[in-house]
């Protein structure tokens, strides 16, 4: 799973990345050639924890999301809304974004004004889009202009006008009511609007939990989540327990990356599963709704080739009969073949041959 941190300068975006990856802010991206920065953050699913405890493994491998802090254009101005081609490129090949929104007060910006950033951010991207869809119907016209014209170029323009119209009135890809088989058209766009979106509202601590109606406006749209962004990034350098008493002096019950972990599992439609036994305990993800021979592959391609079976049963009943022998015997232990459609918590063992 592949999320970026982005929005508008100055909204707190490294900040962000820092309380999440637990690494040192820096000072700035420089004026040089602008690259996101990359970290790994482990999904800290307190299940995997059990299972590690009951199994006493080797390894305990956890779920990893891979997160990317992009850089505001450097050379951004009051009349360019534009973001580098580069920078756009980047965005493309990322799974969601994580749009992060200044609300709190600044020497230079004054106070913030975190729904008319989205507005303004959420425009650019839509620009954006227009932009690719606008040189593709070009493209697309001179060919049917030289005679080069199948039915699946005339369903693509077809779909490419109707997309140009959602675009020029203002609106994202993803509100548009399309059918399956024009949902698969669009993937090779990756449409910047077509993505899942992940509001993060990073607020001063003199505003955090105390904007419930910008958060509630914002919700009416896109799934939101508030840090105070500074605060968290302060707490993800102390020792676990001076972390503790002052996130429960500020009321903050989880870290950071725990609760946008589980924001983006939810809003991409992810669950976990898992394998188990003395070597390693490992959670794995898939989308909501894949099959066991879909969950075969995100181990390994040849178990998916070679899919018998898969052994299957959930944590919960692992856990309430307090070991696999119990599970077996309480019937909670089943054989699943290709189309079963696998729930989150279950634990596998995929028999296969090849």
């Amino acid at each position: 799973m592949k999320l970026c941190l982005t929005g508008l300068p100055q909204s707190g975006k490294s900040t962000i990345f820092s309380a999440l990856t637990q690494t040192e802010p820096e000072a700035g991206f420089g004026s040089g050639k602008q690259e996101p920065k990359l970290a790994v953050v482990e999904v800290l699913d307190e299940r995997i924890t059990r299972l590690s405890e009951m199994y006493n493994p080797k390894k305990t491998v956890y779920a990893k999301i891979e997160l990317a802090d992009f850089p505001a254009p450097a050379d951004r101005s009051e009349n360019s809304n534009d973001f580098p081609t580069e920078l756009l490129r980047e965005l493309k090949v990322m799974d969601a974004l994580g749009i992060v929104l200044r609300n709190f007060d600044d020497t230079f910006q004054g106070s913030p004004k975190p729904i008319k950033d989205l507005e303004t951010f959420s425009g650019e991207m839509v620009v954006a889009d227009l932009i690719v869809t606008e040189n593709r119907l070009e493209k697309l016209s001179h060919s049917f202009a030289r005679g080069q014209k199948t039915l699946e170029l005339q369903r693509e323009f077809n779909l490419l006008q109707k997309i140009k119209v959602q675009l020029e009135s203002d609106k994202k890809v993803d509100a548009l009511d399309l059918t399956p088989e024009e949902k698969k058209q669009l993937r090779g766009f990756q449409f910047l609007t077509n993505k899942p979106w992940l509001v993060i509202l990073n607020s001063g601590e003199d505003r955090f939990h105390n904007s419930a109606e910008q958060l509630e406006n914002i919700r009416e749209y896109y799934p939101a989540i508030e840090f105070a962004g500074k605060f968290e990034m302060e707490l993800s350098q102390m020792e676990a327990e001076d972390a503790k008493l002052f996130m429960d002096d500020l009321g903050v019950t989880e870290s950071a990356a725990v609760r946008l972990t589980d924001s983006a599992y939810r809003i991409l439609g992810y669950i976990s599963f898992f394998t188990v036994g003395p070597d390693e305990v490992r959670a794995w993800t898939i989308r909501k709704g894949a099959k066991a021979v879909g969950a075969a592959a995100a181990i390994h391609n040849d178990l998916a080739r070679g899919f018998i079976r898969a052994e299957c049963f959930h944590y919960d009943d692992l856990t309430a009969c307090g070991s696999e022998k119990d599970v077996r015997q309480k019937g909670k232990f089943r054989l699943e073949g290709k189309e079963y459609v696998v729930q989150d918590g279950d634990i596998l063992n995929i028999r296969f041959n090849i």
